[in-house]
């Protein structure tokens, strides 16, 4: 009996998967059953969304085996493998060979390379030095726009003054806890820096991995300068910042059918400061290249909420560099130290020397700020703390503004059909594509699967028919996501667009541009794989907020289900949130946390892998300083 050749028979591995095994046992004949079937594995792992595989626990790939090969006998027979790196040396490059197996798992070498890379990088970026602020210019702008940080607890202070400080640093928090307001404020401060050298000010580089999240970012910003200059902060200061967002992917110079970046480590980013919103969405390869290409004495701020899920693709890197930060950035003395230094510059103290890890993280209080029509916060505390018995006794209540509970509901194509509808048709007669894509992200029926009853693909199914009758097609109205990056046409995996007809009549699928008022036009047949955004998954719903959202649960319980899955998915909306579902299955998504298995927190100075990693608790304590 072959191990391999059943799982592979029963779908359970990937055509792909098992290419890769049986080529190996065709080039050499003498590789072991047992190395095959962990090379599989390793390409199915990157699939799930692991960096690696861990032979000591395979059940975390396929369920329902009744025998897998002993772990100690198996991690024997990779060692011994010509297929098989196996590196002493964690900051240096394995040697050629398909697989590598480091401190317990088993990696494709690509992905052990990139985490390499991304944790030497982080290193580099936060153990150069940075010269110590200038007091004369910075304390008093300090002082006043953070003026309660003198007397009282200041969180977004304490976060300002770090950032200032180090040029890697972490400003972690859910929603509406001030993260964005909290980077404005740094970034007045280094350019009032600047100012008072005689010096241009800082270049800055605003970014996240979808253009709405970024566009989210930038008018954030901008709305938080706007509020400085009302309060009678110097305007000059205040246009020195920027007032505009851009992919991760447009940053770093998408190259025509090629993987690779314009920017890299030969021809860094032309910036100082670069800050990273929605940090939790970005996967394992991007982040390696954004790092890459990000040169030493440039500044690197990742913004993130914790709590949300993972990316989509290999990697947990937010969390991975949270495990490291948790024991080696810094203690809340050193950090109240530099803030008092700020506000009184003659006591300033010399930075601590480096720990393991060289960034630093500040953990903002949690606001959970929606709407004022829209009471969040208590149950996304719930639901974030695996607390199942208070999140249905809020949502059974009717207590939260805004937040309804169908109970049991399986379809919101029957109790909420009208209403979906009339929105989905409202689109259909837009005029201008600018205004129908703004109009497009007020409502969006969210998934926890893709497949399925419950899935987005059966529901986009359904939609269509309700919408356009037995002939679909790119219909006017239709709204599109991107499945897959097109360097060639500059869409990447989540864009949204709508099927619009052009001015002459041609249906177009119009996307947002560099700015919101400017969308770009494709012919549909020329798009690259998509499909319909009537629903969507969680998953590629991050980074977005909709004024609505119907976050729809499967009727059984399934290994996807999470309480990081159902906190992103209800934090996506500001004014409404809808949720259908039976207390069973949320009960059971709350019970179990999103988790990666990887080697990046190890290589930052964090925990070994253990054999049963879970994704970390995050610090109950309001804004704890790491």
């Amino acid at each position: 009996m072959s191990l391999l050749r059943d799982l592979h028979r029963g779908g359970q591995l990937r055509t792909l998967d098992h290419a890769l095994a049986t080529s190996l046992k065709r080039l050499r004949e003498d590789t072991p059953e047992n190395v095959a079937l962990a090379a599989a594995l390793a390409s199915l792992a990157v699939a799930q969304g692991h960096a690696g595989f861990d032979p000591r626990q395979p059940q975390r790939l396929i369920d329902g085996v009744p025998a897998w090969p002993e772990p100690a006998q198996w991690l024997a027979q990779l060692r011994a493998s010509p297929w098989v790196a196996t590196p002493q040396d964690a900051s240096a490059a394995a040697e050629e060979a398909p697989l590598v197996l480091e401190n317990g798992l088993l990696y494709l070498r690509r992905y052990r390379e990139y985490e390499r890379q991304l944790a030497v990088g982080l290193q580099r970026i936060g153990r150069h030095p940075l010269p110590a602020p200038d007091m004369a210019a910075v304390a008093p702008l300090f002082a006043r726009l953070f003026p309660q940080a003198a007397t009282s607890e200041d969180q977004q202070a304490r976060a300002a003054g770090v950032t200032l400080r180090h040029p890697l640093a972490l400003v972690t928090g859910g929603p509406g806890t001030g993260k964005t307001t909290t980077i404005a404020r740094l970034l007045l401060l280094l350019a009032a820096q600047a100012v008072h050298q005689g010096l241009p000010v800082p270049k800055v580089a605003l970014a996240a991995p979808t253009g709405r999240a970024a566009e989210r970012m930038a008018e954030s910003l901008r709305m938080a300068v706007q509020r400085l200059q009302e309060q009678g902060l110097d305007p000059a200061l205040c246009t020195a910042l920027p007032s505009t967002g851009t992919t991760l992917h447009r940053l770093l110079g998408v190259i025509p059918d090629s993987p690779r970046f314009r920017h890299h480590a030969d021809n860094p980013l032309p910036v100082d400061v670069v800050v990273v919103d929605e940090a939790s969405m970005i996967d394992l390869p991007l982040m390696a290249k954004l790092v890459d290409a990000i040169a030493s004495g440039t500044r690197l701020i990742l913004l993130g909420d914790p709590d949300q899920l993972p990316s989509v693709e290999a990697g947990d890197v937010l969390s991975a560099i949270l495990r490291a930060s948790g024991d080696g950035i810094g203690t809340r003395a050193d950090d109240a130290q530099a803030l008092h230094g700020l506000l009184a510059p003659a006591t300033l103290q010399p930075q601590a020397a480096p720990r393991a890890f060289a960034g630093r993280r500040v953990q903002l209080q949690r606001g959970y700020r929606q709407s004022d029509a829209l009471d969040l916060a208590p149950l996304a505390q719930a639901v974030r703390g695996g607390d199942s018995g208070t999140a249905l006794r809020l949502l059974r209540s009717g207590e939260l503004a805004g937040v309804r509970f169908h109970e049991g509901e399986a379809d919101p194509l029957r109790s909420q059909r009208e209403h979906l509808l009339d929105h989905w048709r409202a689109l259909a007669d837009a005029v201008d594509p600018a205004k129908a894509l703004q109009q497009a992200g007020r409502l969006r029926v969210l998934t926890a699967l893709r497949e399925g009853p419950q899935g987005a693909r059966g529901l986009n199914s359904r939609i269509e028919q309700l919408l356009a009758g037995n002939t679909p097609g790119y219909f006017q109205g239709r709204l599109l996501l991107i499945t897959e990056n097109s360097y060639r046409h500059r869409l990447f995996n989540g864009d949204i667009g709508i099927c619009l007809r052009d001015g002459s009549g041609a249906m177009a699928a119009w996307f947002p541009g560099e700015t919101a008022d400017q969308p770009r036009a494709f012919h549909p047949a020329a798009l690259p794989a998509h499909e319909s955004a009537f629903a969507m998954t969680v998953h590629k719903a991050q980074g977005s907020e909709f004024d609505e959202v119907w976050l729809q649960l499967p009727r059984q319980d399934s290994r996807v289900l999470s309480r990081e899955l159902v906190y992103t998915g209800l934090t996506r909306a500001r004014q409404r949130l809808q949720v259908a579902g039976s207390a069973d299955v949320l009960e059971a998504a709350l019970k179990r946390h999103a988790s990666r298995l990887g080697g990046l927190a190890w290589r930052l100075g964090a925990e070994e892998v253990t054999d049963e990693p879970t994704r970390i608790e995050q610090p109950t304590v309001q804004g704890q300083l790491f």
